[in-house]
């Protein structure tokens, strides 16, 4: 399948905490790097067969990606990738930020043009994407 979704990370399964309604499910890289978490719902579990071990895509929109310029402490956001921009796109409205992570793996935010600029970030800097674990989908 197709998918219009810039992000998509393989991994595999560590953990799956279940809820009556949601279930929070921890991906753990191939090949290591940061673990993702994603808040995702306890009937997609099933239908998927989500499963500690099993295989999964983790797939995050690229305007679901926040960009900090150093580590945060006091957020609930549970997805906090340190990386490298390796490439920058800037247009009139929006930005598009290139990060390397994890030895090859890469991710890609899209922020407002404004944002973009108060960050000041350029090829080369260090940053840390940030993802709430309910803006993280699953694929199997």
């Amino acid at each position: 399948m197709a998918l219009s979704m810039r992000n998509q990370i393989e991994g595999k399964v560590a953990s799956v905490v279940p809820g009556e309604v949601m279930a929070v499910v921890t991906v753990r890289l191939d090949g290591g790097g940061p673990d993702f978490t994603a808040a995702v719902t306890a009937e997609a579990v099933r239908e998927l067969g989500i499963i500690p071990g099993g295989g999964v895509t983790v797939l995050i929109k690229a305007t679901e990606v926040a960009l900090a310029t150093a580590p945060v402490q006091g957020i609930s956001i549970r997805n906090r990738i340190p990386g490298t921009v390796t490439a920058v796109t800037r247009g009139e409205a929006m930005a598009t930020v290139r990060i390397a992570f994890g030895g090859s793996r890469e991710l890609t935010a899209v922020i407002t043009r404004e944002a973009f600029d108060e960050l000041g970030v350029a090829e080369g800097d260090q940053v840390v994407a940030l993802v709430k674990a309910t803006d993280v989908s699953l694929a199997t």
